[in-house]
């Protein structure tokens, strides 16, 4: 009887469990971070005089809400660059990238990103680059950004379709490091 009691129980949340879709999954895995900053390397497009080759790379989750989670890019003293991830009501994500000036004002080229076309996988969500994204950088329209994450590390991915263009920074997440000071245009 009590495993009986046990099992009625717990069902409304096996139940719950089952009905996440990939990109729930994704988004939990994802917010169990917050708080945390990690150090990154470049895997894939480092070109010397890029502007990322040689720095330190340190990614912070910063801010997780139940439907917008904040994670600034640093790349060494550059604090300009932000991800916003947002969780449609359709449980489909979007990434915008939010760059701002030392000043805290929004650069000329900012907000870009696209939504992810479907839920895709607990491990790996894509973004194609979206109406605006093509209305402010022309070259962009065929940008593809991807996050994987797993136990071990969290990569962010851009390839341009129809060049060569490929940029992957892994970021190790067995090791937290010392959280940064705020990105340009947040206070603390």
């Amino acid at each position: 009887m009590k495993t009986l009691l046990c099992f009625i129980l717990l069902l409304p949340l096996c139940i719950l469990a089952q009905e996440q879709t990939s990109s729930e999954i994704f988004w939990n895995q994802l917010q169990a971070h917050c708080g945390n900053s990690y150090e990154g390397e470049i895997t894939a497009g480092s070109v010397p005089g890029d502007g990322f080759t040689g720095e330190k790379l340190v990614m912070h989750v910063r801010a997780c809400d139940i439907n917008d989670i904040r994670i600034p890019f640093f790349v060494g003293e550059n604090k300009s660059r932000t991800w916003v991830l947002h969780l449609n009501d359709d449980k489909i994500i979007s990434l915008k990238h939010d760059h701002r000036n030392p000043d805290g004002s929004e650069e000329e080229i900012t907000q870009y990103g696209g939504t992810s076309s479907n839920t895709g996988l607990s491990n790996l969500q894509m973004f194609p680059a979206d109406a605006h994204t093509a209305q402010i950088i022309a070259a962009a329209s065929t940008n593809i950004w991807w996050f994987t994450i797993d136990e071990t590390s969290f990569t962010y991915n851009l390839r341009r379709i129809g060049s060569d263009r490929l940029f992957s920074v892994s970021f190790d997440l067995t090791k937290t490091i010392k959280t940064p000071e705020a990105p340009w245009g947040t206070t603390d």
